[in-house]
């Protein structure tokens, strides 16, 4: 899937650019200070509170919007940020459908849960927009820390380290920050450049030294920081794309998913970006589903995203698929590809109906042909460039509870090491805890 000179079906300023920017405004309008309150006096501030426990990072839900309810959201923002310092972000992109909200009293009473997200975005949002950083750095420790990998597992143990008195040195292939919340994400769910803000937001604390444009195994070596570091800690991420498995991937107008959401979210001007008139995407989970909405955004007439299996199967929420469905995106489940036709460039992608027969998938040997000038390709990412001696199980790398490797005095954590979901929150878990981890060795306590 290389890239290469757009054909005729694949073509810029479909839509002007005032429907443009329409089109790609905030998905949820953050809420008012009333709209707020009335959202936080529907919580029942239970005392076993089955939403925090669902909270990979374990913020205490009830307690921050109960100070939502008193008035205090700064107060509240600072209880997310003492477990989520990227808790801004988690409130945009967070499935809490599936996780915090799917199991609010209210969802199962009424149907209608807390809106957990909505407020927590309330109250990272003001106390984010206060000029002082709301945390300080501990005493020097005189230990050293390389972070290789600035997303949200590196940003996560980066602060937490740093909070600590730790001298942190952050590491990353790219020269802007912010990993997945920059580069991979729907443009729609991160408006206004708040990625970017909220890095810069979060390397107030001090103590972190960025070192941009510097790829692990190219310009750093994992022994090389060993020798130089107390500590390294590795959130590389997965920069392996799956190969689709399928005759015609090489035909023009075939691109990676990553690949195309990434170019969108760089964008300074939408109204410059090529998009076929008839789009096909690939895959059934949360990339899928962005890459498949923002293509019907851009302007094409018709986007298709096939899933080979079925709906209840799909790595999307059912909340990503409806908002799929409701932006005109058809989902066509329980189908596999075969084949991308075409001359040159992709004209159309041939599916095989699939089913499972005792606990595998099966084609059913019956075909369906979907018209399309751009296929855009979203089946996973696998791990890429992880440096020698690591233990890789699963097709990451290998850790502990804590996040240690099977390297003295290295540790891994987000997409790139085994456990977890590949969610943001959950790699802001993992970068806190691992942060902790590093601390309590390096202090001669763990």
């Amino acid at each position: 899937m290389q890239s290469r000179e757009r054909h005729s079906g694949i073509v810029a300023g479909r839509l002007t650019t005032d429907a443009l920017a329409e089109n790609f405004t905030d998905l949820h309008e953050p809420l008012a200070d009333h709209e707020a309150q009335v959202a936080a006096d529907r919580c029942y501030f239970c005392y076993d509170a089955p939403c925090m426990t669902a909270c990979p990072t374990s913020i205490d839900i009830p307690m921050f919007i109960r100070q939502i309810v008193t008035g205090t959201p700064k107060a509240a923002a600072k209880t997310i940020f003492d477990q989520n310092i990227l808790g801004g972000m988690c409130a945009r992109v967070c499935p809490t459908e599936t996780l915090c909200e799917e199991v609010c009293v209210r969802e199962i009473a009424e149907g209608k849960p807390v809106e957990i997200g909505r407020l927590q975005r309330y109250a990272t949002d003001t106390l984010m927009a206060e000029t002082a950083h709301p945390y300080t750095r501990g005493e020097a420790t005189g230990k050293t820390v390389a972070v290789v990998g600035a997303g949200p597992a590196g940003l996560s143990a980066a602060h937490r380290l740093a909070m600590l008195g730790h001298d942190v040195t952050l590491f990353d292939s790219r020269e802007k920050l912010g990993g997945l919340n920059e580069f991979g994400i729907a443009s729609y769910k991160s408006t206004d450049d708040f990625a970017q803000k909220e890095v810069d937001w979060l390397l107030s604390i001090g103590g972190i030294q960025v070192q941009s444009g510097q790829k692990l195994g190219k310009d750093i070596t994992l022994d090389g920081l060993k020798s130089d570091f107390n500590a390294v800690f590795l959130s590389i991420g997965l920069g392996g794309v799956n190969n689709l498995r399928a005759d015609g991937v090489d035909l023009d107008g075939v691109d990676d998913a990553v690949d195309f959401i990434a170019k969108l979210r760089q964008s300074d001007d939408l109204s410059t970006l090529p998009i076929g008139r008839n789009v096909v995407v690939i895959g059934g989970g949360m990339t899928a589903v962005d890459a498949a909405v923002q293509a019907k955004l851009l302007g094409a007439q018709n986007v298709t995203m096939a899933y080979r299996r079925g709906k209840d199967r799909m790595g999307a929420s059912e909340y990503e698929q409806d908002l799929a469905t409701s932006k005109g995106v058809n989902i066509l489940y329980d189908a596999q590809p075969s084949a991308v036709l075409g001359e040159g460039s992709c004209s159309e992608v041939v599916f095989e109906y699939t089913a499972e027969v005792d606990g595998s998938l099966k084609g059913t040997g019956e075909m369906v042909h979907i018209v399309a000038d751009q296929v855009l390709v979203a089946i996973g990412q696998t791990l890429l460039g992880a440096p020698e001696g690591l233990t890789i199980e699963g097709g990451k790398i290998a850790v502990d509870v804590f996040g240690k490797t099977t390297v003295e005095n290295v540790w891994a954590g987000g997409d790139c090491a085994s456990g977890g979901d590949d969610l943001t929150v959950t790699a802001v878990a993992e970068g806190r805890d691992a942060a902790m981890d590093i601390h309590a060795v390096l202090m001669g306590e763990g």
